[in-house]
């Protein structure tokens, strides 16, 4: 079990919380990570991509001009890949690039992910982030007093006034730990958790992977 300081929203501390070690304190290896990671990217293309084949070039239907006699090359479509405005040959098509990983390799991902941050003194438990009104600025001066530049809050669940608040600022993301990501967590340098939002967490990943 790993116990960390838990903070207030000025950075004083405010207490301790003990981590589940199944979940915070694992082994990493690149390689699942590198996997997921690669998995979570590939589900997010467009895949909409396309070129016109034959079928979908206007003209033909007409032999532009008889076989022999004319000294010209043979043609028997004006669509074909070979003139100008003709069709496109083994152009890109609509795809689906996502694949499959197993339930089980990516929630080891996710420990893994989370005992990275850990590991390398990059996560902050915070006891809550209280604001008087939905202002950038107010949020704006909770983020400099933990010192986050580039992090990854992760809230017990949407609140309408931190949403408001954090949505300006560059480098910050507010999150829930349902939305909770791999991708998001590696494309973070700090890993910050709200108090409340750490059971969640590890009560959805303390019994998954191994």
């Amino acid at each position: 079990m790993a116990t960390v300081k838990v903070y207030d929203q000025n950075k004083q501390e405010s207490g301790d919380i003990t981590l589940a070690s199944d979940v915070f304190e694992v082994e990493v290896r690149p390689e699942i990570l590198n996997l997921v990671v690669r998995a979570q990217m590939a589900a997010k293309r467009a895949g909409t991509h396309k070129a016109k084949t034959r079928a979908f070039v206007s003209g033909g239907g007409v032999k532009p001009w008889k076989q022999k006699g004319t000294g010209r090359a043979r043609a028997g479509s004006n669509r074909s890949p070979v003139w100008r405005g003709g069709a496109i040959v083994f152009g890109p098509q609509p795809r689906d690039y996502s694949f499959k990983v197993n339930s089980k390799v990516r929630a080891l991902a996710m420990k893994m992910a989370l005992s990275s941050r850990l590991a390398g003194e990059s996560l902050l438990v915070v006891k809550g982030i209280e604001l008087p009104e939905a202002k950038t600025k107010h949020f704006a001066k909770v983020a400099g007093a933990l010192g986050l530049t580039k992090a990854l809050i992760v809230a017990p669940e949407l609140d309408e006034t931190l949403c408001r608040s954090a949505r300006n600022i560059p480098g910050l993301t507010l999150t829930t730990p349902s939305q909770l990501s791999v991708l998001e967590i590696l494309r973070h340098k700090q890993l910050v958790l709200l108090e409340g939002a750490v059971a969640p967490v590890e009560a959805r990943f303390a019994r998954k992977g191994a």
